[in-house]
């Protein structure tokens, strides 16, 4: 897909996603606990929406250890911020044709 076409998202519509990916495309990299936290949600919500969003190819998920402690980083992938970022720009296109 084009990343300058506008492009609404199903799967990243979705409020939970669509913060998810929001916070995502602003970071290279944001940890799990992190996200967790911000976006309020339990750890089981959280993994469901991205489980969801890496079955689409726009989340990569990488775990490491540090400090003792098993840590899980996101990032979108290449895929995902082009998708993402059409989806804003279907939004906007949206909004713009409301306030006309």
């Amino acid at each position: 897909m084009d990343a300058e076409i506008p492009a609404f998202n199903e799967m990243i519509h979705a409020p939970h996603r669509l913060r998810i990916c929001a916070m995502l495309s602003a970071a290279r990299k944001v940890e799990f606990q992190h996200l967790q936290d911000h976006l309020g949600l339990s750890k089981s919500a959280l993994s469901k929406h991205l489980t969801q969003l890496a079955d689409a190819g726009y989340v990569r998920q990488d775990r490491a250890t540090r400090d003792l402690r098993s840590r899980v980083w996101l990032s979108l992938t290449p895929e995902g911020a082009r998708a993402y970022s059409a989806h804003v720009r279907a939004l906007r296109q949206i909004v713009a044709a409301d306030g006309s």
